[in-house]
This record gives structure tokens, C-alpha cells and sequence, in this order.
């Protein structure tokens, strides 16, 4: 498992494609408008184009790295999806560079009701990851997007699956993604979670 996630991370491609390189799909980074970045240091999300539908990828999926130490940034909200609401927290608790990848490890923990990871965290109804969950640096006015280890259906998300998971109040899960890394003089980044919103200003280490 953990041979697989090192060499699907080591493939990624970071010329604003996000994969293996040669390839095409979604992933890497985008251009922002001015208005999107401006909206993007708020604590809701950011208006640009949503992510589009990314491939119900049905390939293994690594293990997330070990998160290791206190929050980096954390964010609670009253969030809805799949017809489930309650209230939840984010907590970030790494945004690392690697080489030419950056890898997000995040908690998240139900604290009232009933939060919907299955598919709530993703880019379309039958896609159970993380796959929506995106950076953006608002300097540059650039999205990165989660990095994608195929093409077209066979496209899959570098990143934590979550199906079946509908959190309970006080149950949490730990889930990770990996981008495409941004420039060296890029020291923090936004973090926008779907239900959740923005974390701003996460550093990266």
C-alpha cells in the first residue's frame, strides 16, 4: 500500500496538471478572478467554478499519512448534505511540501447530529472521496485542485476515500489529499472544504 502511494505521488505532474505526466484529467492548478480570491479569505466559500465531476475511480486507494501533532487551523459549522445536517469542526492538522506535491491531513469531527462524508467531501454523487476539497493561493489567484492518478473513467483521486461514512455526533475521521505543490515563495494557502467553507492562511510547512 504504501509502495502504490509513493509512486502514484511521485508521478504527479506540476505544469497545472496535477497527474501523471502526459496525461490529462482534472487536478493541478487553475486560474482565479480577482473577485474569487477577494471572496476566498472570507469564511465562506469562494464563488468560481466548481470542480468538475471527477471519475468514480474504483482503483485501490493508498493509506493516509500519519498526521502527527497539534491543529494547524481549525473551523466549526452548522453543515448539510444528502439530506443529513448537524454540525461539524475541521481541524487541519498538516499542509506539507514534498518535493513537487503538497499533502493535506485534516480531522473531521461531528459535534451535533449527523455529518455526511460519504460523499459530502466530493465532486459528484457517486464519487466517495475527497476529491472536492481544494487549495487556493491568493496572491497568485491560483486553485489547485487534487492531484488524479488516470484519465477519463479511470481517473482516481489521490486522495481518502469515504464511502459509507455518515458521522455521528462525537465520531471523527481522518482523511488526506495531495496537490500539485505551489512555487517556493508560497508559505501559506486557503483551504476550501465543501459544507464547511474556507480555512484561510494555513501554513504550510
Amino acid at each position: 500500500m504504501r509502495k502504490t502511494l509513493a509512486l502514484a505521488v511521485a508521478a504527479v505532474a506540476l505544469a497545472g496538471c496535477g497527474m501523471i505526466p502526459g496525461q490529462q484529467g482534472g487536478g493541478g492548478e487553475e486560474r482565479q478572478s480577482q473577485t474569487a480570491t477577494a471572496e476566498g479569505q472570507s469564511a465562506s466559500a469562494p464563488t468560481s467554478e466548481p470542480a468538475s465531476e471527477p471519475s468514480a475511480g474504483q482503483g485501490e486507494q493508498s493509506a493516509p499519512p500519519q498526521q502527527q501533532g497539534a491543529p494547524i487551523a481549525s473551523h466549526e459549522a452548522e453543515v448539510s448534505s444528502g439530506g443529513m445536517s448537524g454540525k461539524g469542526r475541521i481541524e487541519i492538522t498538516s499542509l506539507k511540501r514534498q518535493g513537487r506535491t503538497l499533502t493535506l491531513n485534516w480531522t473531521v469531527t461531528a459535534t451535533d447530529g449527523k455529518v455526511n462524508l460519504h460523499n459530502g467531501l466530493s465532486g459528484g454523487t457517486l464519487d466517495y472521496t475527497v476529491s472536492a476539497v481544494s487549495l487556493i493561493d491568493p496572491v497568485n489567484a491560483k486553485r489547485y485542485r487534487t492531484a488524479r492518478n488516470g484519465t477519463g473513467e479511470n481517473a482516481t483521486c489521490v486522495c481518502s476515500r469515504t464511502q459509507g461514512q455518515f458521522l455521528e455526533s462525537g465520531a471523527a475521521s481522518t482523511l488526506y489529499a495531495v496537490f500539485a505543490a505551489p512555487p517556493a515563495d508560497v508559505t501559506r494557502l486557503n483551504v476550501e472544504m465543501p459544507m464547511f467553507g474556507v480555512l484561510t492562511d494555513v501554513p504550510i510547512s
